[in-house]
């Protein structure tokens, strides 16, 4: 997985590459997520256009940095989401944890109103 920071007014949208498959990908999301935090955006976006496959750890690496942003009073928005990942969003229900937008423009509108 690469990750590549692209900040928007008060929001950091992340931009995510690769395939989500836990081991060494847990640890640089969770470093990511918390340098977003501690540089002081609070709303983020996961734009997840160039993620092919995502498995259940990459599911649970997602959900560790959900919760850390909204402790942080934050909270995460996920756009751009491929057909096969997002298929995997609702078999597991995650769509009713994250809020989930066709596209990045949807998404920013939502995170700044």
């Amino acid at each position: 997985m690469k990750i590549k920071q692209n900040p928007a007014e008060k929001v950091m949208i992340l931009e995510l590459s690769g395939k989500i498959m836990g081991g060494p990908d847990f640890d640089k999301f969770k470093d990511e997520i918390a340098k977003v935090v501690d540089g002081g955006y609070k709303d983020v976006i996961l734009d997840m256009s160039g993620v092919p496959w995502i498995n259940s750890t990459g599911l649970g690496i997602l959900i560790t940095g959900y919760h850390h942003i909204k402790a942080a009073e934050g909270s995460m928005m996920i756009c751009n989401v491929k057909e096969r990942v997002l298929s995997i969003f609702y078999i597991s229900q995650l769509e009713n944890i994250f809020d989930v937008y066709e596209t990045r423009e949807e998404a920013l509108k939502a995170a700044t109103s």
